[in-house]
């Protein structure tokens, strides 16, 4: 079956894999559909970041050359003898974090995680072997378009959760690439009333006014610090940090207000400088998320299937695998209106 298989930075080449056999608690899943992340896109900018290269992943057993993808949905296909609850047929959708066993969710990913897709094969071919445990069952209301969309959805739900949000809150997301747009789609529903996102695309911003927006900024044209202190005056009650970049790390704590918080979302490919006075002199609480527990994963599959995350729009293109790097990673490498981009493996076929 083909493959999208990172071998290196600029390097991704679609080839023949082999169909691995399960293991005893794995269900087979024949891939519908599967959306290429921003951390895909670090791997394949400046990789590797997260990719084993050296030695064998210590969840996976695996290591480079390996199949990229980890936001994906399909049809269980196949089940192993110890499954208990999947069932062939199902139509699922992927959490592709493997930890070390330990589920007490304050420890979960946090007691040291790999992902399907990253540290292991993924879901950019035809069938991909998953963990029991690591599929959930897409309500009827979602599409396996939707599912594909579940991952980079609990990312932004994870963030907005340990943000501590309250209904009312003035909320700022820097950076509009597809986890700044879906964190601004999960602010909305739980509570946030003004909503700033602040990006360098035009395109992006007029997305992000689609998926709920109260304000944007393009920060190419305007002050973000004056800008925002025209709308939050006393400063926003959470920042979101969604671009990775020095400036937007230092804006998002200058923007918010005394005893605030600033969420890190992104993720840093390089080092930045920067000097903690900045927090010394505001109180200013910054955190950070990675991934998601397996509860937010869960919360984030049923918020979609009620309608009250509203994903319309998130979507800018279909692509198919053997076009994967000239429309997927070089299309969201050089055209800043693209936002999420899907590539159908076997498509809505059930």
């Amino acid at each position: 079956m083909k493959a999208a298989v990172w071998y290196g930075k600029k390097d991704i080449r679609i080839e023949e894999v082999p169909d691995k056999p399960i293991k005893g608690n794995e269900v087979k899943v024949k891939v519908a559909w599967a959306g290429i992340c921003g951390s895909d896109l670090h791997e394949y900018q400046e990789g590797p970041v997260f990719i084993p290269t050296d030695a064998n992943d210590p969840l996976t057993d695996e290591k480079a050359p390996l199949t990229m993808g980890h936001e994906f949905s399909g049809i269980v296909h196949e089940v192993g003898a110890k499954v208990t609850t999947a069932q062939v047929g199902d139509r699922v959708t992927v959490n592709p974090t493997l930890t070390y066993g330990d589920k007490r969710e304050e420890l979960d990913p946090y007691d040291g995680f790999s992902f399907i897709g990253l540290h292991g094969d993924g879901g950019f071919t035809t069938y991909a072997n998953v963990p029991e445990d690591n599929v959930y069952q897409l309500p009827e209301t979602l599409t396996l378009q939707d599912g594909a969309l579940t991952e980079p959805t609990a990312v932004a739900v994870e963030a907005v959760k340990k943000a501590d949000m309250q209904f009312g809150d003035k909320v700022a997301v820097f950076g509009a690439g597809p986890i700044g747009l879906l964190t601004a789609v999960a602010a909305r529903a739980a509570g946030a009333t003004d909503i700033i996102v602040l990006d360098l695309s035009d395109a992006r911003l007029e997305k992000a006014k689609q998926l709920g927006a109260t304000h944007v900024i393009n920060s190419g044209e305007m002050d973000p610090i004056k800008t925002i202190g025209q709308i939050a005056p006393e400063g926003v009650d959470v920042a979101f940090e969604v671009a990775g970049v020095a400036p937007t790390f230092k804006q998002a704590i200058e923007v918010t207000k005394g005893l605030g918080k600033m969420m890190i979302v992104s993720i840093f490919a390089q080092p930045i400088e920067w000097n903690p006075i900045q927090l010394t002199n505001t109180g200013v609480n910054v955190d950070s998320t990675i991934a998601y527990t397996p509860t937010t994963f869960k919360q984030t599959v049923d918020l979609m299937g009620s309608g009250q995350l509203k994903l319309e729009g998130i979507i800018t293109d279909h692509i198919q695998l053997e076009n994967i790097v000239e429309n997927g990673f070089e299309a969201l490498t050089n055209d800043k209106s693209q936002a999420k981009i899907l590539v159908e493996l076997t498509g809505d076929s059930e």
